[in-house]
């Protein structure tokens, strides 16, 4: 390739050498990047922005058999000490499913976090969330506006307790229709003039549909199979208060609502619009590769990408190739991790009693080497091969 050079002179005088050199590195960065400008990403981004990228990078909105209210996952804390020592920090967080999402970016620290789910409703409960962190200072306040239950009357106090505390304490607190109907408009407002993301008819009823539904089970609501069309049938699953008081492997609270400090820094991306929720098919045509270009075209890598278990059904729909595919799109380094959950089917040797399930890492790029070794002929083969376990106690 060549590159031609015009360097000016002007009133007799050549070009200062430091500028001919500012030219030249220009011009390689160009060649290094494949000619795609890199824009340095910004710190936030406006309401405008904000909601044209959900809109400009979401798929239409597809099936999945459940309402995912929260995470069903009780050892997801056990890799928060493993991601920290692979050095799994800054960069680009991806995600997908509820608030388990939200511990993970706050051990993470990522500079921009997009969550993509195959599902709407998905996307109008992480604007619900956003909304509430935008309106709640404390994590008090945060469980009041979620539950729909007042503060503690000691409104200082509520903001340092400790979690157990709040756990105990928004337990036992009756929620009201005052304070739901208060919330619910407050919540409407800050998504559709605050945050400009358009509602339509049906998103309004989502959001009417999440929000009573953690307002009538607070603490005690969970992952369920069925949705409000089909009908819901509860199963013998971890109730949203389980997940906020699980701890880590040193015993160690570690829910994002179990410090100021984590809680600070995600209301802080939130209110910097910094959250991005997306509707995607992990092997659909477009979110996940619209992700990658909107990360290569800021000079941003994948730092951890969350899957839960959605490979599982990736694999039973014969999509998990097309996924591949997608993630080979994705901007990545040599220590961009995997989060994935090793559940359902049988019993992962890294799984730790009393839990149903394993949480496991995996590096990215070992990922893709093998399976173009052909190595992953099934859900099975993929979370038994070349997996990062978890530092058993």
């Amino acid at each position: 390739m060549k590159l031609k050079y015009n360097f000016y002179r002007s009133s007799g005088r050549s070009l200062p050498a430091a500028s001919i050199l500012a030219i030249v590195l220009a011009a390689a960065t160009l060649i290094s990047t494949g000619h795609q400008e890199v824009r340095q990403h910004p710190e936030s981004l406006s309401a405008p922005e904000f909601s044209r990228l959900i809109r400009d990078l979401s798929e239409e909105g597809g099936f999945f058999r459940s309402d995912n209210f929260t995470s069903n996952e009780t050892p997801y804390l056990h890799v928060v000490d493993k991601l920290r020592q692979l050095g799994a920090t800054g960069g680009a967080y991806l995600g997908v499913g509820p608030e388990q999402n939200f511990t993970y970016i706050a051990k993470v620290r990522p500079k921009i976090a997009f969550i993509v789910d195959i599902r709407r409703q998905a996307i109008i409960q992480h604007l619900m969330y956003k909304a509430i962190f935008h309106l709640s200072s404390t994590r008090a306040q945060f469980l009041s506006r979620l539950l729909s239950k007042p503060l503690p009357k000691d409104k200082s106090a509520g903001a340092d307790l400790p979690v157990a505390e709040l756990v105990a304490y928004f337990s036992e607190a009756n929620a009201d229709d005052k304070n739901f109907i208060a919330n619910l408009a407050a919540i409407r407002k800050v998504i559709v003039e605050e945050s400009q993301f358009p509602l339509t008819e049906v998103d309004h009823k989502s959001l009417d549909y999440i929000y009573q539904t953690f307002r009538h089970e607070g603490l005690d609501i969970s992952y369920r199979i069925g949705d409000q069309v089909s009908g819901l049938r509860r199963g013998n699953y971890p109730t949203l208060k389980d997940l906020i008081v699980q701890t880590d492997l040193n015993g160690k609270p570690g829910n994002f609502l179990a410090s100021n400090e984590d809680y600070e820094f995600l209301r802080n991306m939130h209110r910097r619009n910094m959250i991005i929720p997306v509707v995607g098919d992990f092997g659909g045509k477009k979110a996940l590769i619209a992700v990658g270009d909107y990360l290569r075209k800021h000079g941003l890598t994948v730092t951890a990408f969350y899957t839960s278990n959605v490979e599982q059904y990736l694999f039973d729909s014969a999509s998990f190739t097309a996924f591949v595919a997608n993630v080979k799109k994705l901007p990545i380094t040599e220590k961009s991790l995997f989060i994935r959950s090793a559940s359902g089917r049988f019993q992962h040797p890294a799984r730790l009693p009393p839990h149903r399930s394993a949480t496991l890492l995996q590096q990215i790029n070992v990922f893709l080497r093998d399976f173009d070794d052909g190595k992953y002929q099934s859900y099975f083969d993929l979370t038994m091969t070349n997996y990062i376990a978890p530092d058993k106690p």
